[in-house]
Protein backbone atom coordinates (compact mmCIF):
# COMPACT_ATOMS: atom_id res chain seq x y z
CA UNK A 1 0.00 0.00 0.00
CA UNK A 2 1.34 3.69 -0.90
CA UNK A 3 2.49 5.92 2.41
CA UNK A 4 0.01 7.56 4.17
CA UNK A 5 1.45 10.65 3.01
CA UNK A 6 4.05 11.69 0.68
CA UNK A 7 6.30 14.86 0.98
CA UNK A 8 10.10 16.32 1.63
CA UNK A 9 14.03 16.73 5.72
CA UNK A 10 20.27 17.94 11.24
CA UNK A 11 27.02 18.42 20.20
CA UNK A 12 30.21 18.35 21.55
CA UNK A 13 31.21 19.44 18.21
CA UNK A 14 31.93 16.25 16.07
CA UNK A 15 34.29 15.54 13.07
CA UNK A 16 34.18 18.05 9.70
CA UNK A 17 32.39 16.46 6.45
CA UNK A 18 34.09 19.37 4.59
CA UNK A 19 36.91 21.52 5.17
CA UNK A 20 36.74 24.85 6.11
CA UNK A 21 34.28 27.23 4.55
CA UNK A 22 36.12 29.25 1.88
CA UNK A 23 35.21 29.49 -1.43
CA UNK A 24 31.38 29.28 -1.67
CA UNK A 25 28.43 28.62 0.24
CA UNK A 26 28.84 27.20 3.54
CA UNK A 27 26.13 25.68 6.06
CA UNK A 28 25.81 23.69 8.99
CA UNK A 29 24.17 20.28 9.86
CA UNK A 30 23.65 20.20 14.05
CA UNK A 31 22.04 16.47 15.24
CA UNK A 32 21.56 15.30 18.65
CA UNK A 33 23.56 12.55 18.53
CA UNK A 34 26.07 11.15 16.15
CA UNK A 35 25.39 7.59 17.14
CA UNK A 36 22.00 7.18 16.44
CA UNK A 37 21.02 5.29 12.71
CA UNK A 38 18.62 7.87 11.94
CA UNK A 39 20.68 10.80 12.43
CA UNK A 40 24.11 8.97 10.97
CA UNK A 41 21.22 8.75 7.78
CA UNK A 42 20.60 12.15 8.16
CA UNK A 43 24.09 13.16 7.79
CA UNK A 44 24.52 11.01 4.51
CA UNK A 45 22.10 12.67 3.10
CA UNK A 46 22.73 16.21 3.99
CA UNK A 47 26.43 15.06 2.89
CA UNK A 48 25.95 13.58 -0.39
CA UNK A 49 23.77 16.49 -1.27
CA UNK A 50 26.40 19.19 -0.41
CA UNK A 51 29.12 17.56 -2.64
CA UNK A 52 26.59 17.46 -5.62
CA UNK A 53 25.86 21.17 -5.04
CA UNK A 54 28.97 22.56 -4.35
CA UNK A 55 28.15 23.11 -0.89
CA UNK A 56 30.74 23.23 1.78
CA UNK A 57 29.07 21.80 4.83
CA UNK A 58 30.27 21.42 8.67
CA UNK A 59 28.36 18.60 10.40
CA UNK A 60 28.04 18.69 14.89
CA UNK A 61 26.43 16.42 16.88
CA UNK A 62 25.63 16.14 20.92
CA UNK A 63 26.97 13.45 23.60
CA UNK A 64 23.80 11.93 23.87
CA UNK A 65 20.22 13.25 22.73
CA UNK A 66 19.47 16.13 25.09
CA UNK A 67 22.95 17.92 25.09
CA UNK A 68 21.53 21.05 24.40
CA UNK A 69 24.87 23.17 25.23
CA UNK A 70 26.64 21.45 22.52
CA UNK A 71 24.16 22.53 20.21
CA UNK A 72 24.45 26.47 21.28
CA UNK A 73 28.09 26.19 20.78
CA UNK A 74 27.80 24.63 17.33
CA UNK A 75 25.31 27.10 16.27
CA UNK A 76 27.89 30.00 17.51
CA UNK A 77 30.66 28.52 15.57
CA UNK A 78 28.65 28.33 11.88
CA UNK A 79 27.59 32.31 12.44
CA UNK A 80 31.39 33.12 13.31
CA UNK A 81 32.07 31.06 10.41
CA UNK A 82 29.77 32.85 7.99
CA UNK A 83 27.43 29.41 7.30
CA UNK A 84 24.61 30.70 5.30
CA UNK A 85 22.57 28.17 6.15
CA UNK A 86 22.04 26.02 9.25
CA UNK A 87 20.18 22.66 9.44
CA UNK A 88 19.25 21.51 13.10
CA UNK A 89 17.48 18.88 14.85
CA UNK A 90 17.04 20.52 18.32
CA UNK A 91 17.53 18.77 21.71
CA UNK A 92 15.77 21.33 23.52
CA UNK A 93 13.09 22.91 21.42
CA UNK A 94 12.58 26.06 23.49
CA UNK A 95 15.85 26.44 25.07
CA UNK A 96 17.75 26.60 21.53
CA UNK A 97 15.03 29.50 20.17
CA UNK A 98 17.68 32.55 21.55
CA UNK A 99 20.71 30.87 20.00
CA UNK A 100 18.75 30.58 17.00
CA UNK A 101 17.64 34.08 17.12
CA UNK A 102 21.06 34.82 16.87
CA UNK A 103 21.56 33.08 14.03
CA UNK A 104 18.62 34.74 12.01
CA UNK A 105 19.67 38.00 13.11
CA UNK A 106 22.71 37.53 11.62
CA UNK A 107 21.27 36.15 7.90
CA UNK A 108 21.77 32.78 8.29
CA UNK A 109 18.97 30.46 7.02
CA UNK A 110 17.54 28.48 10.19
CA UNK A 111 15.84 25.01 9.23
CA UNK A 112 14.63 22.90 11.75
CA UNK A 113 14.55 19.08 10.76
CA UNK A 114 12.18 16.21 11.98
CA UNK A 115 12.30 18.27 15.43
CA UNK A 116 9.62 21.51 15.42
CA UNK A 117 10.97 24.04 17.56
CA UNK A 118 8.63 25.81 20.49
CA UNK A 119 7.82 27.89 18.72
CA UNK A 120 8.03 26.54 15.17
CA UNK A 121 8.41 29.86 13.49
CA UNK A 122 10.96 30.51 16.16
CA UNK A 123 12.95 28.61 12.83
CA UNK A 124 12.73 29.55 8.95
CA UNK A 125 11.63 26.64 8.06
CA UNK A 126 10.81 23.34 9.18
CA UNK A 127 11.45 19.51 6.95
CA UNK A 128 10.54 16.61 8.91
CA UNK A 129 7.51 13.88 9.57
CA UNK A 130 4.18 14.64 10.81
CA UNK A 131 5.37 13.31 14.34
CA UNK A 132 1.76 13.51 15.55
CA UNK A 133 0.31 11.57 12.82
CA UNK A 134 3.17 9.26 13.12
CA UNK A 135 2.21 8.51 16.88
CA UNK A 136 -1.72 8.34 15.74
CA UNK A 137 -0.85 5.98 13.07
CA UNK A 138 0.50 2.96 15.96
CA UNK A 139 -1.92 4.22 18.21
CA UNK A 140 -4.63 3.25 15.55
CA UNK A 141 -2.67 -0.11 15.09
CA UNK A 142 -2.28 -1.02 18.62
CA UNK A 143 -5.83 -0.14 19.30
CA UNK A 144 -7.60 -2.02 16.32
CA UNK A 145 -5.34 -5.35 17.22
CA UNK A 146 -6.87 -5.43 20.69
CA UNK A 147 -10.12 -4.69 19.58
CA UNK A 148 -12.74 -5.39 22.37
CA UNK A 149 -9.78 -5.44 24.84
CA UNK A 150 -8.36 -2.00 24.20
CA UNK A 151 -10.47 -0.79 27.17
CA UNK A 152 -8.87 -2.32 29.63
CA UNK A 153 -4.79 -1.95 28.49
CA UNK A 154 -2.69 -1.22 30.76
CA UNK A 155 0.00 1.28 28.65
CA UNK A 156 3.59 2.07 29.39
CA UNK A 157 4.60 5.48 27.42
CA UNK A 158 8.48 5.74 27.15
CA UNK A 159 9.31 9.48 26.20
CA UNK A 160 12.55 10.77 25.49
CA UNK A 161 14.18 13.81 28.10
CA UNK A 162 12.58 15.85 30.54
CA UNK A 163 12.30 18.81 28.46
CA UNK A 164 9.25 17.13 26.39
CA UNK A 165 11.02 18.26 23.01
CA UNK A 166 8.25 18.91 20.26
CA UNK A 167 9.11 15.35 18.87
CA UNK A 168 8.19 13.89 22.11
CA UNK A 169 5.11 15.37 22.67
CA UNK A 170 3.65 15.25 19.39
CA UNK A 171 4.37 11.42 18.70
CA UNK A 172 3.03 10.50 22.89
CA UNK A 173 0.03 13.18 22.05
CA UNK A 174 -0.83 11.55 18.45
CA UNK A 175 -0.57 7.85 19.80
CA UNK A 176 -3.04 8.62 22.56
CA UNK A 177 -5.52 10.12 19.98
CA UNK A 178 -5.16 7.06 17.91
CA UNK A 179 -5.68 4.45 20.62
CA UNK A 180 -8.79 6.54 21.88
CA UNK A 181 -7.07 8.48 25.03
CA UNK A 182 -8.18 12.09 26.05
CA UNK A 183 -5.27 13.81 25.86
CA UNK A 184 -6.02 16.84 27.85
CA UNK A 185 -3.43 19.70 26.65
CA UNK A 186 -2.02 18.77 23.60
CA UNK A 187 1.40 20.31 24.19
CA UNK A 188 1.93 18.70 27.32
CA UNK A 189 3.00 15.19 28.41
CA UNK A 190 1.78 13.66 31.72
CA UNK A 191 -1.54 15.54 32.13
CA UNK A 192 -4.18 12.74 30.87
CA UNK A 193 -6.65 10.94 33.17
CA UNK A 194 -7.24 8.11 31.68
CA UNK A 195 -6.55 4.81 34.10
CA UNK A 196 -5.19 2.82 30.80
CA UNK A 197 -1.93 4.70 31.54
CA UNK A 198 0.46 2.95 34.08
CA UNK A 199 3.19 5.44 33.36
CA UNK A 200 5.73 7.41 31.59
CA UNK A 201 9.63 7.23 31.65
CA UNK A 202 12.57 8.75 30.18
CA UNK A 203 14.55 6.90 27.44
CA UNK A 204 17.10 8.87 26.05
CA UNK A 205 16.25 7.77 22.84
CA UNK A 206 18.58 4.70 23.26
CA UNK A 207 18.65 1.23 24.31
CA UNK A 208 19.60 1.38 27.65
CA UNK A 209 17.69 4.06 28.25
CA UNK A 210 15.01 1.85 27.08
CA UNK A 211 15.49 -1.32 29.05
CA UNK A 212 15.80 0.85 32.20
CA UNK A 213 12.18 2.76 31.71
CA UNK A 214 10.73 -0.14 31.05
CA UNK A 215 11.78 -2.22 34.40
CA UNK A 216 10.96 1.04 36.13
CA UNK A 217 7.50 0.74 35.01
CA UNK A 218 7.20 -3.03 35.07
CA UNK A 219 7.98 -2.68 38.48
CA UNK A 220 4.96 -0.12 38.99
CA UNK A 221 2.94 -2.30 37.26
CA UNK A 222 3.57 -6.18 35.60
CA UNK A 223 0.48 -5.92 33.88
CA UNK A 224 1.49 -3.58 31.36
CA UNK A 225 0.57 -4.87 27.87
CA UNK A 226 1.31 -1.86 25.54
CA UNK A 227 4.37 -0.04 25.19
CA UNK A 228 4.87 3.05 23.05
CA UNK A 229 8.41 4.16 22.53
CA UNK A 230 9.92 7.29 21.14
CA UNK A 231 11.27 5.25 18.80
CA UNK A 232 13.07 1.89 18.09
CA UNK A 233 16.50 2.10 19.51
CA UNK A 234 14.45 2.60 22.68
CA UNK A 235 11.80 0.46 21.40
CA UNK A 236 14.91 -2.70 21.65
CA UNK A 237 15.67 -2.28 25.36
CA UNK A 238 12.46 -2.05 26.31
CA UNK A 239 11.94 -5.36 24.48
CA UNK A 240 15.33 -6.88 26.47
CA UNK A 241 13.75 -6.29 29.83
CA UNK A 242 10.36 -7.45 29.20
CA UNK A 243 12.08 -10.38 28.16
CA UNK A 244 13.99 -10.67 31.36
CA UNK A 245 10.50 -10.38 33.05
CA UNK A 246 9.50 -12.97 31.19
CA UNK A 247 6.98 -10.63 29.40
CA UNK A 248 8.08 -10.45 26.02
CA UNK A 249 4.43 -12.29 25.10
CA UNK A 250 1.37 -10.75 24.91
CA UNK A 251 2.69 -6.99 25.16
CA UNK A 252 2.07 -5.04 21.94
CA UNK A 253 5.43 -2.93 21.50
CA UNK A 254 5.00 -0.20 19.02
CA UNK A 255 7.66 2.60 18.18
CA UNK A 256 8.44 5.32 15.11
CA UNK A 257 11.55 5.51 13.28
CA UNK A 258 11.47 3.09 10.73
CA UNK A 259 15.22 2.33 10.79
CA UNK A 260 16.77 -0.94 8.93
CA UNK A 261 17.10 -2.34 12.54
CA UNK A 262 13.59 -1.59 13.85
CA UNK A 263 11.96 -2.60 10.63
CA UNK A 264 13.73 -6.26 11.12
CA UNK A 265 12.53 -6.05 14.76
CA UNK A 266 9.00 -6.18 13.44
CA UNK A 267 9.59 -8.77 10.89
CA UNK A 268 10.59 -10.76 13.77
CA UNK A 269 8.08 -9.37 15.99
CA UNK A 270 9.94 -7.75 18.60
CA UNK A 271 7.87 -4.44 17.73
CA UNK A 272 4.16 -5.10 16.24
CA UNK A 273 3.96 -1.69 14.05
CA UNK A 274 6.33 1.16 13.30
CA UNK A 275 5.68 4.20 11.32
CA UNK A 276 8.44 4.92 9.08
CA UNK A 277 10.12 8.28 8.79
CA UNK A 278 12.43 9.41 6.07
CA UNK A 279 15.70 11.41 7.25
CA UNK A 280 17.89 11.34 4.60
CA UNK A 281 14.98 12.92 2.45
CA UNK A 282 14.72 15.67 5.13
CA UNK A 283 18.34 16.81 4.72
CA UNK A 284 19.09 16.43 1.04
CA UNK A 285 16.04 18.86 0.78
CA UNK A 286 17.46 21.08 3.74
CA UNK A 287 20.76 21.78 1.36
CA UNK A 288 18.79 22.67 -1.35
CA UNK A 289 17.27 24.80 0.72
CA UNK A 290 20.24 26.58 2.05
CA UNK A 291 21.67 26.77 -1.44
CA UNK A 292 18.66 28.04 -3.05
CA UNK A 293 18.40 30.64 -0.23
CA UNK A 294 21.93 31.75 -1.17
CA UNK A 295 21.61 32.43 -4.87
CA UNK A 296 18.43 33.67 -4.61
CA UNK A 297 17.35 34.76 -1.29
CA UNK A 298 14.05 32.45 -1.73
CA UNK A 299 13.36 30.71 2.06
CA UNK A 300 11.42 27.34 1.39
CA UNK A 301 7.79 27.04 1.55
CA UNK A 302 5.52 24.97 3.97
CA UNK A 303 3.18 21.91 2.73
CA UNK A 304 -0.10 23.04 1.71
CA UNK A 305 -2.13 23.14 4.90
CA UNK A 306 0.54 23.02 7.23
CA UNK A 307 2.89 25.10 9.27
CA UNK A 308 5.87 22.36 8.01
CA UNK A 309 7.77 21.08 5.10
CA UNK A 310 5.73 17.27 5.50
CA UNK A 311 8.22 14.80 4.09
CA UNK A 312 6.37 11.72 4.89
CA UNK A 313 5.29 8.69 7.18
CA UNK A 314 3.99 4.68 6.54
CA UNK A 315 2.65 2.60 8.51
CA UNK A 316 5.13 -0.37 9.04
CA UNK A 317 3.66 -4.30 10.07
CA UNK A 318 3.07 -7.73 8.91
CA UNK A 319 -0.17 -7.73 10.63
CA UNK A 320 -2.32 -4.95 9.44
CA UNK A 321 -5.64 -3.53 11.00
CA UNK A 322 -8.79 -3.43 8.21
CA UNK A 323 -9.03 0.09 7.07
CA UNK A 324 -5.80 1.36 8.21
CA UNK A 325 -3.43 2.08 5.71
CA UNK A 326 0.20 0.37 5.92
CA UNK A 327 2.46 -1.29 4.32
CA UNK A 328 4.76 -5.14 4.84
CA UNK A 329 7.84 -5.47 6.03
CA UNK A 330 9.18 -6.27 2.85
CA UNK A 331 8.24 -2.61 1.39
CA UNK A 332 9.69 -1.18 4.62
CA UNK A 333 13.04 -2.85 4.19
CA UNK A 334 12.97 -1.19 0.81
CA UNK A 335 12.61 2.12 2.31
CA UNK A 336 14.86 1.77 5.27
CA UNK A 337 17.79 3.36 6.81
CA UNK A 338 20.87 2.57 8.70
Amino acid sequence: MKSTILGAAVVAIAAFAAPAQAAGVGACLITKTDTNPFFVKMKEGAVAKAKELGVNLKTYAGKIDGDSESQVAAIETCIADGAKGILITASDTAGIVSSVKQARDAGVLVIALDTTLDPIDAADATFATDNFLAGELVGKWAAGTLGDKAKDAKIAFLDLTPSQPSVDVQRDQGFMKGFGIDVGDVNKIGDEKDPRIVGHDITNGNEEGGRKAMENLLQKDPGINVVHTINEPAAAGAYEALKAFGKEKGVLLVSIDGGCPGVKNVEAGIIGATSQQYPLMMASLGIEAIKKFADTGEKPKPTAGKSFFDTGVSLVTDKPVKGLESIDVKSGLAKCWG
